[in-house]
């Protein structure tokens, strides 16, 4: 189901894809994480998605205008992954509530996978 709004001057329906393009840019753009994955792992290996195709690491359920949102996340070696988490959290809630003005109900993270990120 899309996200609908109706204002003073007509309806406003949102994609779920346009949902899930924010969720994910929003999550990747979070201190901790590595990337989003396609949330398929084969042989245990999580495929790290380049930042445009992030939308398809994220599955979004619209239902009376509440929106649930699933993150498929790889995070980075020795970070707290409870604070990922929360960041994560707090940053895609507020961006996507701020962006459509829904409500987002539910975020279920699912750590796909930790990389050791280089310094270089």
């Amino acid at each position: 189901m899309k996200g609908k709004m109706s204002t003073e001057m007509g309806k406003i329906i949102i994609d779920r894809d346009v949902l899930a393009k924010y969720a994910g840019t929003a999550t990747t753009d979070c201190i901790g994480v590595v990337g989003m994955t396609a949330g398929n792992m084969k042989d245990g290996m999580a495929k790290l998605l380049k930042k445009e195709n992030a939308g398809r690491g994220v599955s979004v359920y619209v239902n009376d205008n509440r929106i649930k949102i699933e993150l498929h996340v790889i995070v980075a070696y020795g970070v707290s992954i409870r604070a990922v988490a929360q960041n994560i959290f707090e940053s895609v809630r507020y961006k996507i509530e701020e962006f459509t003005g829904l409500t987002v109900e539910k975020i279920n993270i699912i750590v796909e996978g930790v990389r050791i990120v280089d310094e270089e």
